[in-house]
């Protein structure tokens, strides 16, 4: 005898992303799976409907990572969460950062997005994903992300710290890896000087390594030196940051706090149109993004729009007004 599909046996994916319930093809969903209800327009809207995009706060230790995005045989945070996320839900999962770090930085402040299926357990996903994940990337929380949540578009702004130790002796064993040795002392008022100067909306190509297509201006909103016995500490913060660009604003500020350029010359390059050649990236194991800045929840996806208009000028030119890389 054959066995008849009734309605209360358990729906089974089919391969378009619909629903099929038991073994007969007759119950499908309507429009779902089925090229002749609806088309494959209609099928990709609702499974882009069946999803949910959830919002990760995370960190990661850099070392040994050759930084955020995914690279063919290469080791990366991206590939690792997300190896680890689909595995988990049994799908592939794709994640978009607010910031994309390069080899070897940090981040204690790191903010992503997915889009995952609806029905995902998503209450208990950050225990599991870190039984999954190697003890340098940890994820704090998995929760739905609010409407018009983008972990890169909706960002308002970006926070860096840059950390140095101009100690005689070097640096502290335990804090190597996150902190640069410096092997003489630096006057931090001059390099403090020197960062006021460049504050506000500028052209930071001097600073930047130039991307096809991609502006180099940016808003710098803080840059700070503070000084704790023989640590200095950079505070950085902008609405986006374009290739290298912390780091060699830090390479220039270290050029002056040695003295071997006045403190007006990092702001003097403002005024040049192409990579500076005197400006030296500094060593990407002092850097950390520490955090992601976004407005309420209701401006959201204004904010993104926003973004969006200002970073693609046309419909046939990507220009990332912060393309953020934000290897920096």
């Amino acid at each position: 005898m054959s066995r008849m599909s009734t309605g209360s046996e358990p729906a089974t994916p089919t391969r378009g992303g619909g629903l099929v319930r038991g073994r007969d093809t007759g119950d499908a969903d309507p429009g779902l799976g089925d090229p002749g209800l609806g088309g494959p327009a209609a099928e990709a809207e609702l499974v882009e409907r069946a999803r949910l995009r959830v919002r990760l706060d995370l960190a990661y230790d850099g070392t040994d990572f050759s930084g955020w995005a995914r690279q063919p045989g290469r080791r990366t945070v991206q590939g690792e969460l997300e190896a680890a996320l689909s595995r988990l839900l049994r799908t592939e999962v794709a994640l978009t950062v607010a910031g994309r770090t390069d080899a070897g930085v940090h981040a204690s402040g790191q903010t992503a997005h997915a889009d995952v299926p609806a029905g995902a357990a998503v209450d208990d996903l950050a225990r599991r994903l870190n039984r999954l994940l190697p003890g340098d990337v940890r994820v704090f929380s998995v929760v739905p992300a609010p409407e018009g949540f983008d972990a890169r578009f909706s960002a308002m702004r970006r926070h860096y710290e840059y950390r140095v130790c101009d100690a005689p002796w070097g640096v502290d064993p335990l804090s190597r890896r996150h902190v640069l040795g410096w092997p003489r002392r630096l006057d931090e008022v001059a390099m403090n000087a020197a960062a006021a100067l460049m504050l506000g909306e500028h052209d930071f190509v001097a600073f930047c390594r130039r991307r096809e297509g991609a502006t180099t201006v940016r808003e710098l909103q803080r840059f700070e030196w503070v000084r704790d016995g023989d640590f200095l500490t950079a505070f950085v913060s902008a609405d986006a940051f374009c290739h290298s660009m912390v780091r060699s604003l830090v390479g220039a500020s270290l050029a002056v706090g040695e003295g071997r350029r006045p403190p007006e010359w990092p702001a003097a390059l403002l005024r040049t149109t192409e990579r500076a050649n005197g400006v030296t990236v500094a060593p990407a194991h002092g850097l950390t993004l520490v955090g992601v800045d976004y407005p309420p929840d209701a401006e959201l996806a204004a904010r993104a729009e926003a973004t969006r208009r200002l970073r693609v000028p046309d419909a046939t030119r990507r220009d990332p007004r912060a393309e953020d890389d934000t290897r920096a």
